[in-house]
């Protein structure tokens, strides 16, 4: 769990991050969770956008792949989240 703080800091960051995996008409399948989770150990900051063809809501969305990577929601805004997960090996975000 993150601090409010923490959290704010982490958008900042996310603020100039582009947008790096999409969520598709499919919804989450087993694919976008493995991309998610090897997308969070290489970046611990990923930036996320939900298509309007998509069954989820960016926000159910989010708190879905949150659960299975065990990451943290940062933020939901309109189509687009950002989630964090510390890399415990090699940081590459202090907070």
């Amino acid at each position: 769990m993150i601090t409010s703080k923490q959290r704010a800091a982490l958008r900042a960051l996310a603020n100039k991050m582009d947008t790096i995996l999409q969520v598709g008409k499919s919804g989450i399948i087993e694919t976008t969770v493995v991309q998610v989770d090897d997308a969070l150990t290489a970046r611990e900051l990923i930036k996320l956008r939900v298509l309007e063809t998509c069954p989820l809501s960016a926000k159910e969305a989010a708190q879905e792949l949150a659960e299975k990577t065990k990451a943290d929601i940062v933020q939901v805004i309109g189509m687009r989240f950002v989630l964090w997960r510390r890399n415990l090996k090699e940081p590459k975000i202090e907070i």
